[in-house]
């Protein structure tokens, strides 16, 4: 199975692919549903291409157009084939049949989790239209994977094995635009759902005692519709997927791409979560231990996340209850190390803070990690640095044997 992984910037999409993946999707920015990921633009295109190299890469044109969004999309056909992607992920139809009759057979259409595709039949309609791919709803169960597979077998299935879920149906829902004014069909969802809650009283209401209502931690005095219980709580959270024990049996099912969900996350989420998948796949095809695989397996559960399900794929037990905790982290990212500039002597990319005599790990694409606490900082003229923050240019010293394109992280307290 292919091992698909996020890429909001460029950067991130370097990670992916150091990190494991066999293929990234990243959005473009006029046209994704993620358009505070950073994205591409224009003057990517290069270094694009650069990174990409032999791998594959799929352009997130997700989003539902209006008539303005489509003169768009036509207009900006041109600019978009110079860019090196292998598919275009795609859920309007409308977009769909613009780049169909643009680009042919040169560019693959894969059809977007957003068009909620579930059975069969559907799978059989878009085949016809001209789609190689269909990103199945992650209402599919593994059941239901199994019959369309049988039912449609040269069409590639993909599916999320990881990462945030939506309590909307396939992610079509309108909490965020109206709460917000974002929407999250236009790719500006504000995640309204994650927000905390508690119930009090309202202050501005004319009934005697005040009127029970719902009101989000950081916006005191906006009211929201009324639930029972105390102090804040999520109430459309959903819990997080993780299906990095369930591969083989994906697999069976007939599932061609195991897909990460995260192109708003961190490097250190993308690179670590798709390290571990990495691995999983790899000692399912005999590439590596059965027994190695699984200390990266662990790492998944000290990356940010929240409580882990398996979303729909064994029944709906697990999902059907909002997450009880927001998130759950153990590691701070730090930054990533760069060239090296000298023996034992590397440039460092920096994210927060960095203090010498602080206990630090490093974590490579086959390296689990390992811990220093005896690094040094210098400036670029060789005077030595006690403290370093965010974006500050300074050079590491160590002995530990690390390389560009490590991480480097901080166990939290």
């Amino acid at each position: 199975m292919e091992l698909l992984s996020p890429a909001g910037t460029l950067e991130k999409l370097s990670y992916a692919y150091t990190y494991g993946a066999d293929a990234a999707y990243i959005g473009m920015q006029d046209f994704s549903l993620r358009t505070r990921a950073g994205n591409i633009t224009d003057a990517d295109i290069a270094e694009l291409t650069q990174i990409k190299g032999t791998k594959k890469l799929y352009a997130a044109l997700n989003s539902y157009l209006h008539e303005d969004d489509l003169a768009l999309l036509s207009d900006r056909l041109a600019t978009i084939k110079a860019y090196p992607f292998d598919a275009c992920i795609v859920s309007d139809l409308g977009a769909a049949l613009l780049l169909r009759n643009y680009f042919g057979d040169t560019r693959a259409l894969h059809l977007s989790t957003q068009a909620n595709c579930l059975n069969s039949e559907a799978v059989k309609a878009y085949q016809e239209f001209g789609f190689s791919r269909i990103i199945l709803g992650r209402e599919a169960s593994l059941v239901d994977i199994d019959r369309i597979k049988q039912a449609v077998p040269e069409m590639e299935i993909e599916t999320f094995v990881h990462g945030a879920m939506c309590m909307a149906y396939s992610g079509r829902c309108f909490l965020s635009a109206f709460l917000t004014g974002r929407s999250a069909n236009q790719g500006d969802c504000a995640h309204t759902c994650r927000w905390s809650y508690r119930l009090t009283q309202r202050a501005d209401t004319p009934l005697v005692g005040g009127e029970l209502a719902l009101e989000e931690e950081s916006r005191p005095g906006e009211y929201y519709p009324v639930f029972e219980g105390d102090g804040y709580t999520t109430i459309l959270s959903s819990k997080d997927l993780c299906m990095i024990d369930h591969l083989a049996q994906l697999r069976e099912a007939g599932v061609d791409s195991v897909k990460i969900e995260g192109r708003m996350k961190s490097l250190y989420y993308v690179a670590t979560v798709s390290r571990a998948y990495r691995k999983a796949l790899d000692a399912l095809e005999g590439k590596a231990s059965a027994s190695d695989w699984k200390l990266y397996r662990d790492e998944l559960f000290r990356v940010s996340h929240r409580e882990f399900s398996t979303g729909f794929f064994f029944n709906t037990e697990q999902i059907a209850n909002p997450t009880e905790v927001s998130y759950i982290r153990d590691y701070l990212l730090i930054g990533t190390i760069g060239e090296e500039m000298g023996p034992q002597l590397f440039a460092l990319h920096l994210k927060n803070k960095i203090e010498v005599g602080k206990t630090v790990e490093y974590i490579g694409p086959a390296i689990l990690s390992i811990e220093d606490d005896s690094f040094t900082l210098e400036d670029s003229d060789g005077n030595s640095v006690e403290v370093a923050n965010h974006h500050q240019k300074v050079l590491l010293r160590t002995d530990k044997p690390i390389s560009k394109g490590f991480i480097i992280r901080q166990k939290l307290k």
